[in-house]
């Protein structure tokens, strides 16, 4: 059976058309149904196949172009790009044209018969084979409607890390159940489940932790240099104290044992699977109009003392929630020109590392001019002066400096230190990419203005610090270059 039909067309629209259609046939049994790409997932559809008993398949609409049916319509071709889904289903699932086109307001319906050796073959996978059409392609499963698709996009967008405009409010405990079995679906590697969740509503243990956060933030305020601090001053990094409940999410690193499938490569999948749980709570919480703020401005051993957790079990994220005013339209770092989004096209490469481009679209490099910059790559908004000082190997005196960012450029990995940037380029137009890279990473973390320092006559060096360049100019940004130690120079123009 073949079916065409419009969005929304509803069961009792379906059924009613293909019971007319099939009622002066011997044999009523439907075993396929094939319809068009998209429309599978029609819920009026998709309750028909289960009433009829039959396994549902999708051709793609150039296939349908080009059978040749005995009822067409210039419309439907004109409107749909067939001449008409429901005959050219038929013909093209190989079956013989029994009963043409019938027609409802929204639909419309076509029977074809198969050859015996088929039906054969088609009861033979109902025995549990793969269902397959006629012509080669089992049905995908189906999508969730449209309006349920869209609520689940914009739960994901939608989601942020509140830390202003909680409510003196208590959360119920049958909705926090319900995030908790969210956050407890999440999947986890072998299923180990390691996470747990510590509630902690108790006032005098919170101000403890609340403690420990003002004395990391301090500690990170005299780290910046002063107009990264000053922009720093306005941001607020917790709600500890003004949210009725934290939940802490633990992860015992050795649950389930010595065996647990697909850790044994990677244990690091086990604190994985504690961050999707997270994830997952963050998602149900923003649902049900809970904000939800993520604090890291502690030393996790120090919060594990006053849980008092347990020596085998690992704090891995310290969560502020409760019921707030509203959600923001955009991340408060967003708005505070803290920092930027990156674009989707930087991240996303096509087989190997650096061939970069969406799905669908042409394959572009890392490096863009000042044109491609101007059409809305990423332009530099903030203030931030970042002096970078690119190097072979590391002098810890370059680190000195709160506004420094060293670049270490091929070698072995240094140790880890957010003043230290490895780029381990291995040729001239690597090195080249990757200081294009870091500048515009920098644009997009508040950095108006680059101090260029070269501080190695490697050819790599030269490249990355090339890459500096071009990157920086084509966000924006003002770049200045040290000849030597002390002497700046503008190279924007």
């Amino acid at each position: 059976m073949g079916i065409g039909l419009r969005s929304g067309t509803s069961y009792r629209e379906l059924r009613d058309l293909v019971d007319a259609a099939v009622s002066g046939l011997e044999s009523r049994d439907v075993g396929y149904v094939v319809t068009v790409d998209g429309k599978e997932t029609e819920p009026g559809l998709q309750r028909l196949v289960a009433s009829l008993g039959a396994e549902l398949f999708a051709a793609s609409l150039p296939e349908l172009s080009r059978q040749p049916v005995p009822s067409p319509s210039d419309r439907v071709e004109h409107l749909a790009g067939t001449a008409s889904v429901a005959e050219a289903a038929v013909i093209l699932s190989g079956a013989e044209l029994v009963v043409p086109k019938q027609r409802s307001a929204r639909a419309t319906v076509a029977v074809g018969r198969l050859p015996q050796e088929d039906v054969g073959e088609a009861a033979g996978e109902r025995a549990g084979q793969v269902p397959k059409s006629t012509f080669g392609q089992a049905i995908a499963a189906p999508g969730y409607v449209l309006r349920d698709r869209d609520t689940v996009h914009r739960v994901l967008a939608e989601r942020r890390d509140v830390r202003r405009g909680f409510l003196d409010r208590p959360i119920a405990d049958d909705l926090l159940t319900r995030v908790l079995e969210s956050a407890h679906r999440a999947p986890s590697v072998g299923l180990s489940q390691p996470w747990d969740f510590v509630l902690v509503s108790d006032l005098a243990t919170r101000r403890k932790v609340h403690d420990l956060a003002t004395a990391q933030r301090d500690a990170f305020a005299a780290s910046l240099p002063a107009d990264r601090r000053a922009a720093f001053d306005g941001l607020k990094i917790e709600a500890i104290l003004d949210t009725p409940l934290n939940i802490a999410v633990t992860c015992d690193p050795g649950r389930g044992g010595r065996h647990v499938l697909g850790r044994h490569a990677d244990p690091r999948t086990t604190w994985f699977s504690a961050a999707i749980a997270i994830q997952n709570l963050w998602l149900a919480a923003r649902a049900e109009g809970l904000g939800v703020g993520w604090v890291s401005f502690f030393e996790p051993g120090e919060v594990a003392a006053v849980l008092d957790l347990p020596a085998h079990v690992e704090l891995v994220g310290y969560l502020c929630v409760g019921h707030v005013e509203e959600f923001a339209a955009a991340p408060e770092l967003v708005r505070s020109g803290w920092a930027a989004r990156r674009p989707l096209s930087w991240a996303v490469h096509q087989e190997a590392w650096g061939r970069r481009g969406l799905p669908g679209e042409p394959l572009s490099p890392v490096i863009v001019d000042d044109a491609a910059a101007a059409e809305g790559v990423v332009r530099a908004a903030g203030t931030q002066v970042v002096r970078l000082v690119v190097v072979d190997a590391v002098d810890t005196q370059q680190l000195r400096p709160a506004d420094a960012l060293v670049v270490q450029v091929g070698g072995e990995r240094p140790k880890a230190d957010f003043g230290v940037l490895w780029r381990p380029a291995r040729a001239m137009d690597e090195a080249v990419e990757l200081g294009v890279e870091v500048a515009r990473d920098l644009a997009l973390q508040g950095a108006g203005e680059i101090l260029l320092e070269l501080a190695s006559g490697s050819k790599t060096a030269e490249g990355l610090a090339r890459g500096v360049r071009l990157g920086g100019i084509a966000c924006g940004m003002a770049i200045k270059q040290a000849d030597e130690p002390g002497e700046v120079r503008d190279s924007s123009a």
